[in-house]
């Protein structure tokens, strides 16, 4: 992690290299991107959520109908003993 004497050295360069008139248009610059690259975070954390609900939702789904299909595969194997 970042301490406090390191954050005290970045904002001294920082002062120096862009000045102290440019300095809050970097720092509002800065938050912007920061708050747009949050939101498009969540909304992808929300839309990869929405989509496993949905691959689980067709899972049990899946999973219902899994019974039917053994007992297929039963009657199958039971009529080729047959013959």
């Amino acid at each position: 992690m970042i301490s406090g004497g390191e954050v005290i050295i970045i904002l001294i360069v920082a002062l120096i290299v862009f000045g102290p008139k440019r300095l809050p248009e970097l720092g509002r610059a800065l938050g912007k991107a920061m708050h747009e690259l949050n939101r498009s975070m969540q909304d992808f954390k929300a839309q990869m959520e929405a989509e496993s609900e949905e691959q689980r939702k067709d899972t049990k789904s899946e999973d219902d109908r899994v019974p039917e299909e053994k007992t297929m595969a039963g009657d199958k194997s039971d009529s080729k003993d047959r013959s």
